[in-house]
């Protein structure tokens, strides 16, 4: 860091000392600083280049643009010397005037985004929108898991189970498929994951005890139960009293070809079907609804359907 008497020297000149003003107020690209000082670039970036060598403004490159703010980690020597030069030229009418044109420029980075927004409200989640995809948003939400246990009922290899895995208590993967299972046990292994355990068995006939679970999931699974009526009231029996139960799957339709392409026993299910077998099971609350509608044939529509087992 430059000495203190070195850094008196920076202050010393007026459009440094403007500069630091901006910056410590606010983080500014060099077009945003141009226009708060109305100055040249050239001119611009050669204080600013000073100031950096002197470590008294730091700089981050995004994209085209550079963007410059105040060294936040400045020895407290440093500070105290700009603190008080700031106070002394506090009510000088440049400082006053640079401080409004970049109070306008900050307002006009607050309207460009508002008028945005405001400009696909009601579309945003229908269109394209970069970052914004269901596999983030799906990351996202795993986040959210409470330290509960799961069982994710025909679990498969368990992609489901093992993000899951990170934030819950213990979850069991339960899949008929011995090779889905032990797939599934390397998998865990090799990511070092110790709260996950397979089980091989139907869904159906779950090898798990009476309400010994806080959630169980059925991910597009059900459509391969031969009875999944019987699989819903088994996800009742593992449930602890308000635990609840969340299903996944295809809304019924008429594409032939699943069954001997993906080994479907059933080609979806109606809502009220799925209502009403939850309801026979004895779950309360239960809701069902259409999620997601694919946009190429056959068009395949997602339900998504949960309801609680009663306290």
């Amino acid at each position: 860091m430059t000495a203190s008497w070195d850094i008196l020297k920076l202050l010393a000149d007026q459009t440094r000392l403007r500069l630091l003003n901006l910056l410590q107020q606010e983080e500014l690209s060099v077009a945003e600083i141009q226009e708060a000082l109305d100055m040249g670039q050239s001119r611009i970036s050669t204080h600013l280049g000073l100031l950096r060598g002197a470590d008294l403004v730091i700089d981050r490159k995004q994209g085209k643009k550079s963007f410059y703010q105040l060294n936040p980690k400045l020895p407290k020597e440093g500070k105290v010397l700009i603190e008080a030069t700031f106070s002394t030229f506090s009510a000088d009418a440049q400082f006053k005037e640079d401080s409004e044109n970049l109070s306008r420029i900050l307002q006009r980075r607050r309207d460009a985004t508002e008028q945005y927004f405001n400009q696909v409200a009601g579309r945003l989640g229908k269109h394209y929108c970069p970052g914004r995809s269901w596999e983030a948003i799906g990351h996202f939400l795993l986040h959210l898991t409470p330290r509960i246990t799961i069982a994710d009922l025909g679990a498969g290899e368990g992609v489901l189970s093992q993000l899951l895995a990170k934030h819950a208590e213990q979850v069991y993967c339960v899949d008929s498929a011995p090779k889905m299972v032990e797939f599934g046990l390397d998998l865990a292994t090799k990511h070092g994951i110790e709260n996950l355990s397979y089980k091989l068995g139907d869904i159906e006939a779950v090898p798990l005890e009476n309400s010994s679970v806080d959630l169980a999931v059925l991910s597009q699974a059900l459509h391969h139960a031969n009875k999944p009526q019987r699989a819903i009231g088994e996800a009742f029996r593992i449930l602890k009293p308000g635990g609840r139960l969340v299903v996944l799957d295809l809304k019924e339709h008429q594409f032939e070809k699943a069954r001997e392409l993906y080994a479907d026993v059933w080609l979806g299910f109606g809502e009220n079907q799925l209502y009403r077998w939850m309801k026979d099971a004895g779950f309360v609350s239960a809701d069902v609804s259409i999620v997601a509608r694919e946009e190429q044939e056959p068009y395949f529509e997602t339900i998504l359907a949960s309801g609680i087992k009663p306290e």
